[in-house]
Parts: structure tokens; sequence; C-alpha cells
């Protein structure tokens, strides 16, 4: 039966012309060679070298063989570099901070895929808010971190982006517009307001700053997205929420879209004072791939 050596032998052969050449270069006797080649042949069923004048050197159908082979070869020796390069990141353990909104709703598939991929790294999920993982990326006590709108020249893995919508209690005046009319930012500034930050140092009260715009009358800020929608039901006032966070259920509430559109993107970027671990560029490589949910797609 032919293995492996006999294939690196007839390749020996073929590129050295010399039977006593390529047993040295594979590691057997001259006279083993010899055995060995004859066996390829009989088995096969076809001459592959001729010998003449002292050299041995490939007949017609030997030519295309020694070049499957020689491809076979190849392909096995890439095969044993992927592992080699795969076997610093079986093992592994990834410190990870995320604002609580994209932490429960959209990481989960995210880490359960690369749990799949790779079984031996853990990955510590820590819940904060957005400034507080920009302040553990920055002392380097976590290694990757969700920001929000990331630098471009940041190491970052896209994960996804949504919009900001508005939120408006059934029966208010703005309610009646339509979607393609939408509201403005600076109109919602003027409305008794319902804050709400999910934990997170974006929301509406920032998004109106960096528009040169103020919130004139909030009424109640909140951290949960859900207790804004309760309170807009109430007609306590209107709000702001990234359309991720909008319920299933909207009765009593009327959404529309802010003009211009204010989007977030999501991203995962490493920590900026260290080198990322081979485990780290995994899940950053990972992300290079389509994206899971349709939730956060483009």
């Amino acid at each position: 039966m032919m293995n492996l050596m006999h294939w690196r032998l007839v390749v020996a052969v073929a590129d050295t012309g010399n039977i006593t050449r390529a047993a040295e270069r594979v590691g057997m006797t001259q006279s083993g060679a010899s055995q060995a080649l004859a066996l390829i042949e009989d088995t096969l069923g076809v001459q592959l070298f001729s010998r003449e004048n002292r050299q041995t050197l490939p007949t017609a159908i030997g030519l295309p063989v020694i070049e499957h082979a020689r491809s076979m070869l190849e392909a096995l020796e890439s095969i044993r570099s992927t592992v080699d390069a795969a076997k610093g990141i079986q093992r592994g353990t990834i410190r990870l901070a995320s604002f609580p909104m994209v932490l429960a709703t959209f990481l989960p598939p995210l880490l359960r895929q690369f749990n799949r991929l790779y079984p031996g790294i853990q990955v510590v999920a820590l819940e904060v808010s957005d400034d507080e993982v920009e302040t553990l990326l920055g002392a380097g006590l976590v290694d990757v971190g969700v920001v929000l709108n990331p630098a471009p020249e940041r190491n970052a893995g896209h994960l996804g982006r949504d919009t900001w919508m508005a939120v408006l209690p059934g029966g208010h005046p703005l309610a009646r517009r339509s979607n393609e009319e939408g509201i403005t930012l600076a109109e919602l500034a003027e409305q008794p307001f319902v804050l709400a930050t999910g934990g997170c140092s974006t929301n509406a009260r920032s998004l109106a700053a960096d528009a040169g715009l103020h919130l004139r009358d909030v009424r109640v800020e909140v951290r949960e997205w859900s207790s804004a929608f309760t309170l807009v039901r109430e007609n306590i006032g209107v709000t702001l929420v990234p359309e991720m966070t909008l319920p299933r259920n909207r009765q009593g509430l009327r959404v529309v879209p802010v003009h211009p559109r204010i989007d977030r993107e999501f991203a995962l970027v490493a920590a900026l004072n260290k080198k990322p671990s081979a485990a780290v560029l995994a899940l950053l490589d990972m992300l290079a791939e389509p994206i899971l949910s349709p939730i956060l797609a483009d």
C-alpha cells in the first residue's frame, strides 16, 4: 500500500533525476527507494520513470502523476501550517465590556458562534456604560469593548448600526406626521421630554447638544427604555430612542423617523495600549464575516 513517503519519493526522484539523491532527501536507503519506486509503479500499473544514461526521467504518464503528487504534498503542508497557526488560539480568555442593550440583544448570538468556532476560549462579558467601556479599554482592564461611532483609525470589528427614532403619545399633535415628513431634532427638543439613557452617555441630551440644541423641558430621566415607553403612553412627554429598543407592542405610541436621520454604529474595538492576543484577533476576524443578525444590518 502506498503512503505519503512513497509520494515524497516520487517528487524527489522527479526533482533530482536520480534515485540515490532522492533516497537521501526523503531519508531512505538507495535499495529501499528502488524497491519503493517499483512498488508504486506496480500498484499503479504504469511506468512513471525511465532510466537513461544514469538519469531517472518521468514518462509521459509520469509527468501528470508527479504534478498531482506535488499538489497533494503542498496541500498537506498547507493543512499543517494552518493547524500550527491555530494552536495559539485554542485556549485563552477574552475580557469584553459592553453597554447593556448590545450585551443583551446582539452579542449573545455572536458569542455563541465564537464559542462554536473556538470552544477553548472563554469570553467574560462585563455590563457597563459606554463611558466606562472607554475607561476600561484605556486602562487595559479589558481586551475588547463595544463602542459607538468608533474613529476610523481604531482596531475595530463592525457589528452594525441602527437609527434614532422619535416616540410620541398617540394623540400628540406631531404624531400625525407621516414617515416621509418625519420630525426634526429641533422640534423634539421643544417638547416636554422623557429622557431615556439606556445606561449610555450618548442619548437624546447629548445628540441635541451636538446639534447646538437644548432639551427645553425634561420631565423625567430614566435608565430603562421600557420605562420611557410607559411614560410616553401616559402622555408625560416625547422621547428619542434607538430603533433596536422599540417595543413590539406599540399601542398608545407613535414612532416617527427623525429627519435628517441620525445613526449610531456599533463596533468591537481592541484595547489601545496593548497588542491584541491571538484570541482577540480571531474574534475581530470573525466579525469580518456577514453580520449574524438582521436587526443591526446596514
